[in-house]
């Protein structure tokens, strides 16, 4: 029973794994980077109302 279930579904099941590899992946990196310091949206901070947020360690320091 679970074994034809498996060969009737495999491509959903392979394709359903990589999906979820790839979301714990994005999740594993960004929690990574905020962990580093790093921003996440790759703009520029001068005209962003959250600036101060993000980059709030940076201005302690200067």
């Amino acid at each position: 029973m679970l074994l034809s279930f498996i060969q009737d579904n495999i491509g959903s099941i392979i394709v359903g794994v990589i999906v979820v590899a790839i979301i714990v992946f994005a999740a594993w990196r960004v929690i990574s980077d905020k962990k580093q310091g790093r921003s996440s949206c790759g703009c520029s901070c001068g005209s962003c109302p959250n600036a101060g947020l993000c980059h709030a360690d940076k201005k302690k320091d200067e």
